[in-house]
């Protein structure tokens, strides 16, 4: 699931990342791509429906531009809680809370995350970001082949 707005430089880390995955991941089965913009409680069934979820968003990770963390199950829990991530309409947080109320907070969860160098109004990524991809998009296959190899669907 990507996140952010593709009309605002690196906010579209995101998007963009999820689409270098989705570039790199022909061969894996059972991964749903989903484009989450700026979020919305709609995602919460989508988010549910699924045994696993890989988050790609741009986060303040006090690091230099361009830096690629991957954060899984509660370690992106107490990540997206503590309030780093940009500013969406909904936060991740909010919808892994629904999950979460409902008991289908899916177990395998992971985010990566991006730090971004600029978020302004533009529909290129600066430099470091960009340079970033490739790196985001091999991350997330790797943890996309473990999640499926323990529980079958990721989105």
């Amino acid at each position: 699931m990507g996140v952010g707005n593709t009309l605002m430089t690196d906010e579209a880390a995101g998007p963009r990342a999820m689409e270098a995955f989705r570039a790199i991941a022909g061969d894996l089965e059972g991964i749903t791509f989903l484009d989450a913009g700026t979020l919305s409680f709609t995602l919460a069934d989508e988010i549910s429906s699924h045994n696993a979820i890989i988050v790609f968003d741009a986060a303040r990770l006090k690091a230099a531009p361009g830096t690629v963390q991957v954060l899984e199950g509660q370690a992106m829990d107490d990540f997206v809680r503590s309030g780093k991530l940009t500013v969406h309409e909904v936060g991740i947080t909010d919808l892994l809370d629904m999950a979460r109320i409902t008991g289908e907070l899916p177990v395998q969860r992971a985010l990566i995350a991006i730090e971004p160098a600029e978020i302004g109004w533009g529909l290129e990524l600066s430099a470091a970001v960009a340079a970033a991809m490739p790196l985001a998009a091999r991350a997330a296959r790797s943890v996309a082949e473990r999640f499926l190899a323990n529980q079958g669907e990721v989105v």
